[in-house]
């Protein structure tokens, strides 16, 4: 290898779900060697869409309550699973041992490849090694199969515009599965990163930036489009899919020694052999995916229709800075769901720089009002922003263990951003089954590096200003955040209502009574 939405899907699909993977599926070379990167504010629950104009109000809707619960779960196995560790094991460990699979006969098996082969630009011929992995794979790996399946439905149409522009084979996109089993976020053991498992240099050489805020080896759309390219100039200099497939995998150093040792043989089959153990299983495992997602109904899978698909998304460039917290506190979006459609800034931190359009991608349901009110919502991520605390750059040994004792006002988002990690590590590292806080409460954090220090925080508890004139009392509904309720008085700010009720951090509970000055 050498490169590299959370989709809402409906409850029927709670069963089929997809996760956090961690390491990577084959060797990584570098091209010049071989060849010629859940901040989400819930001590309080998440909120509804709160941000109202003149001409635009967005109300909140109760869920049911039995149905909330079943929908927590599911997120929480949809971003903690290892289907990447299985992909990596899978390729890795390839025996090419005879299966006893009797459900799919061999006389079968070897009309369906012939029937793949005549519209593929692939060498899907059979043999008794390919048919050997895709038994083993519909007898032990249906589960993960159908997790995959379900979470094509988001991937492939996005894959399938870019492969198009690219004028590349379509059948490439179940090369994403093998790569990194389409996690936006994977990581191999030696660095290569995201979809398509770029390496650092060659991603950059690929046009992909890479700094300590944005990773766009991340990024679905850009490491399609570089992937592109980089399998184009492969096909250029070998003439042959299989082997600039296997190029893509182990460098195209390792494939032009393995045809040298193998006397000159130019056909993949008769030099698997001589290539890397990793590279030997690589494309028998992207041809036993494709056949079982081409021929996956005639195995049983199910074609589950996701809730939302790419197209039901849009992205708005972003003129300040922004955290992806405070996305998810104006719009109501669940910051699971920012993290997945926006797996390239590293730390849920969009940044502005000079010379870069750095993006925000919504779902079309909530970019509307984001569009409609990006005055004050940019207002508002400054004052917050300067309200806190400006960490000084510290190193960390990444294997040193951090123990943080919850201060008040502390929540996941805040303190993943401090030590550079995601809210879903700290959940993870902490067998946190929701986002929600204890004063007190100790945390295990293993930080990155590098990462930011904690900033000092005050234990004073705050007090509250005195209020001239007529005084308004507010009362807390389900729903409420103080945005929302600074939205609905005017020249009423979030911090007017902190001071005004002694209150230091962001949480909010429903019958809370409130003081707010008429002005």
């Amino acid at each position: 290898m050498a490169f590299r939405f959370s989709i809402l899907l409906s409850l029927l699909c709670n069963a089929f779900c997809f996760g956090q993977l961690q390491d990577s599926t084959a060797v990584k070379v570098e091209v010049a060697k071989d060849t010629l990167i859940d901040a989400q504010q819930t001590v309080v629950k998440p909120i509804a869409p709160i941000v109202e104009d003149d001409s635009l109000s967005i109300k909140t809707l109760q869920d049911n309550s039995d149905l909330a619960e079943l929908d927590k779960k599911w997120r929480e196995e949809l971003y903690n699973n290892t289907l990447f560790d299985t992909i990596y094991k899978s390729v890795t460990e390839m025996t090419f041992e005879e299966v006893d699979y009797p459900e799919l006969p061999t006389d079968t098996l070897k009309k369906r490849l012939k029937e793949l082969d005549a519209r593929t630009p692939f060498n899907v011929s059979y043999n008794p090694s390919l048919e050997s992995v895709i038994k083993s794979y519909l007898k032990h790996r249906r589960k993960h199969l159908q997790k995959l399946m379900t979470l094509s439905a988001y991937y492939f149409p996005l894959f399938e515009q870019e492969l198009d522009n690219q004028n590349i084979p379509l059948e490439i996109k179940y090369l994403a599965i093998v790569e990194s089993a389409l996690k936006p976020n994977a990581k191999s053991r030696v660095g290569a990163t995201g979809l398509w498992q770029f390496m650092f240099s060659t991603g950059k050489m690929y046009g992909l930036d890479v700094s300590s805020y944005v990773d766009e080896r991340s990024d679905p759309i850009k490491s399609t489009t570089a992937a592109s390219k980089y399998l184009a100039k492969l096909y250029q200099i070998f003439g042959d899919w299989d082997l600039a497939l296997a190029a893509y995998n182990s460098g195209p150093g390792n494939v032009t020694k393995a045809i040298r040792r193998s006397g000159g043989y130019k056909n993949y089959w008769n030099i698997r052999h001589n290539l890397p153990r990793e590279t030997a299983g690589y494309l028998p495992a992207f041809l036993a995916n494709m056949y079982i997602f081409e021929y996956a109904e005639a195995h049983g899978f199910k074609r589950y229709k996701p809730e939302m698909v790419y197209f039901e998304t849009d992205t708005v460039r972003v003129k300040q800075m922004i955290t992806l917290d405070q996305v998810s506190e104006i719009t109501g979006t669940p910051i699971e769901q920012l993290q997945f459609l926006n797996p390239s800034y590293k730390l849920d931190i969009i940044p502005v720089v000079k010379g870069e359009n750095y993006t925000l991608r919504l779902p079309t349901d909530v970019i509307g009002a984001f569009v409609n009110n990006e005055e004050k919502i940019y207002a508002f991520a400054k004052e917050e922003l300067e309200k806190r605390e400006k960490p000084l750059p510290q190193f960390f040994n990444a294997n040193d263990r951090i123990r943080y004792r919850v201060k008040s006002g502390d929540y996941l988002g805040k303190i993943a951003r401090i030590y550079g990690v995601r809210v879903s590590d700290i959940k993870r590292w902490n067998g946190l089954r929701n986002n929600n806080l204890k004063i007190g409460q100790r945390l295990s954090i293993y930080p990155r590096k590098p990462v930011v220090s904690a900033p000092k925080i005050t234990t004073k508890k705050a007090k509250p200003k005195p209020i001239s004139g007529d005084i308004i009392i507010y009362t807390v509904q389900s729903g409420d955040s103080l945005w929302s309720i600074s939205q609905k008085f005017s020249g009423v700010s979030i911090q007017n209502i902190k001071d005004w009720n002694g209150i230091s951090g962001s949480k909010l509970k429903p019958g809370m009574k409130l003081k707010i000055s008429k002005g």
